[in-house]
C-alpha cells in the first residue's frame, strides 16, 4: 500500500507499488516480484504505464480511452475479475474510521487500512 495526498491520482503510484509485490507460489520457493497481468480502469490507460508494464513483460488489462486506438487483444474477461479488489476497497470504506478518514495523520490512517484488512482476511477463514 502506498498513501498518497488527496488530491494526487492513484496512477503516479503504480510503479511504487508493484515493486513491492510479493506472490506466493503454490509450492515452496522465493516468492514472485512480477505478476503475470495487472487490471486496471481507463485512468491506467497512458502510455507511460503501458511502456513500463511492457518493459517488465506484464500484459496489461486496460481499456484504451476514448481518444486512443482501440486494442483488439484486450481481454474483457480478466478485466471481469478486477470486481474483487474493487468490492475489497467497498469493504474497506464500510469501517466507518476509514471510509470517513476519522484519523488525520498517515501513520495512523495506514494503521487501520492494515487493521480492516486483517479483519477481512480472517471473516474469510
Amino acid at each position: 500500500m502506498e498513501l498518497s495526498a488527496g488530491q494526487s491520482h492513484e496512477s503516479k503510484f503504480l510503479e511504487q507499488v508493484l515493486d513491492g509485490v510479493k506472490i506466493c507460489r503454490p509450492t515452496t520457493g522465493r516468492p514472485r516480484q512480477r505478476p503475470n497481468r495487472l487490471a486496471g480502469d481507463k485512468a491506467y490507460s497512458g502510455t507511460r504505464i503501458r511502456n513500463w508494464l511492457r518493459r517488465r513483460r506484464i500484459r496489461p488489462v486496460i481499456p484504451t480511452r476514448s481518444d486512443e486506438r482501440r486494442n483488439p487483444s484486450f481481454d474483457k474477461t480478466a478485466y471481469r475479475e478486477r470486481n474483487v479488489v474493487e468490492r475489497c476497497v467497498g469493504w474497506l470504506k464500510g469501517f466507518r474510521r476509514i471510509g470517513s478518514r476519522f484519523e488525520k495523520l498517515a501513520v495512523n490512517f495506514m494503521a487501520m487500512l492494515r487493521l480492516g484488512m486483517i479483519r477481512i482476511m480472517l471473516s474469510f477463514e
